[in-house]
């Protein structure tokens, strides 16, 4: 393990999860569906025929998973409010219910001494929304921006540490490109109009949070970004690489940054982002952090007859990869964190989720060891220590994740967790992993 002094005396010891992976009762105190409840009920749509209904049960359990991240001991968590479970309809009447849950959490986690991250959007429309058109609609963004000043308003007075919008790559390109995600929708206007619209609801929610938290707020954007490599040296190939780079990269960092929306990808795409007046002023709001996502790079190969961007990830042969099948890279985290310091001038850096999934070994005793897992860990915070050393701003790393969870399309066969979730008990136990995370934290801080 690198040496932890590169790393500063205030940084953030964290974990992560999301709404719908980890609270369950989608049904209770107001909540009404989100495309994440539909979409988990079309037929072969996700791995088992699993949903979120019950997840974690953390809407439940909360206490014991605040004791939990006591006991590993984090000085931050990263949470994700349910839009549905405030604004049920999307728009109009708030739900104090569900908002009441989020006052609880935050004040436990403040008790505890765990400062809060609260994500706003981690993917989770209301339905009632995606039925009046969803993120391909303009509505949508100004609807997201007073489902922002709301929860900015009731906790405010509390939080400081603020992200919009999560992974908007997931949202508009798998969800509206692909399919493999809620909406589960295969069309590539729909999906640039659906990214422009995210974008927006960035940009607007930045102006919401300041004008209604109470506290200075520190906000931020969290993209899930991939270093592209070409699998050759065939021209073919490291054309498709700088197509694969704007896919993944650039379409998402150029507009946040000021820069517009990359000229060499609307051709690509062949269709425009539907940018109006003042939009793209709006989308490029001051931030004080940029969130970073990684977890593997890509190796990339033209496919002239693929979907946009007509190039396609190629395996590592011989790579150590995770049971998603993802190469690991930690020298690609160190390569983000500086990219972003040096073409994209980021003041402060979080990596907001690194993680891995692994097939876990429950002992006889009930332990489990999950070796491969701490071996990712140690990796990828050493590549923090390292880019740290080299200027990057890096302020904190959240684990993903706190709790084993409903994995998206994967369901439950995919763990990421420091904590191991037995989903017919709900009990819990916490990893060597996890084990080994704390004394980490603990070194760093002594």
């Amino acid at each position: 393990m690198e040496d932890l002094t590169a790393l500063d005396s205030g940084f953030c010891w964290g974990a992560a999860t999301a709404a719908y992976q980890v609270e369950g009762a989608v049904a209770e105190d107001g909540r009404l569906p989100s495309i994440w409840d539909t979409f988990s009920r079309v037929p072969g749509a996700i791995n088992g025929g699993d949903t979120g209904d019950v997840a974690c049960d953390h809407y439940h359990r909360w206490p014991e998973d605040v004791a939990l991240m006591r006991r590993l001991g984090l000085n931050a968590y990263r949470f994700s409010v349910a839009w549905p479970r405030v604004v049920p309809t999307g728009a109009g009447a708030v739900n104090p219910r569900g908002l009441a849950f989020y006052d609880r959490l935050v004040d436990a986690l403040l008790e505890a001494g765990i400062r809060p991250f609260v994500t706003l959007y981690h993917w989770d429309l209301p339905q009632a929304l995606q039925d009046l058109g969803g993120w391909p609609e303009r509505e949508t963004a100004y609807r997201f921006a007073e489902y922002a000043a709301v929860v900015a308003g009731a906790l405010g007075d509390r939080v400081t540490d603020w992200t919009t919008v999560n992974e908007p790559l997931c949202s508009a390109w798998i969800g509206h490109l692909e399919g493999h995600m809620a909406p589960g929708m295969t069309d590539l206007r729909a999906a640039v109009r659906a990214s422009h619209h995210l974008h927006l609801a960035h940009g607007l929610g930045v102006e919401a949070i300041r004008a209604n938290a109470v506290l200075p707020a520190s906000i931020g954007v969290v993209y899930n970004l991939s270093p592209c490599e070409p699998a050759s040296d065939r021209d073919a190939d490291l054309a498709a690489t700088v197509r694969m780079d704007g896919h993944v990269n650039r379409w998402w960092l150029d507009p946040t940054a000021g820069r517009g929306y990359p000229a060499d990808m609307v051709e690509v795409y062949g269709t425009e982002p539907p940018v109006r007046d003042g939009d793209l002023e709006t989308i490029a709001a001051p931030l004080d952090y940029l969130g970073l996502n990684y977890y593997f790079r890509q190796i990339v190969a033209d496919d002239p007859g693929g979907p946009a961007p007509y190039a396609r990830q190629m395996p590592v042969p011989g790579a150590t990869t995770t049971a998603m099948g993802w190469e690991v890279h930690p020298a690609g985290l160190e390569q983000l964190l500086l990219r972003l310091t040096d073409e994209y001038k980021a003041r402060t850096l979080y990596v907001t989720e690194s993680g891995s999934a692994f097939a876990d070994e429950v002992r006889p005793d009930g332990s489990v060891e999950d070796p491969q897992r701490t071996e990712h860990l140690e990796a990828h915070l050493a590549s923090c220590v390292r880019a740290a050393r080299s200027g990057a701003p890096v302020r904190g790393y959240f684990a993903w994740s706190l709790l084993d969870n409903f994995e998206w399309a994967y369901g439950y066969d995919k763990r990421f967790g420091l904590v191991h979730v037995d989903f017919t008990t709900q009990a819990r136990t916490v990893k060597a992993s996890g084990h080994r995370y704390a004394e980490i934290i603990r070194a760093h801080q002594s």
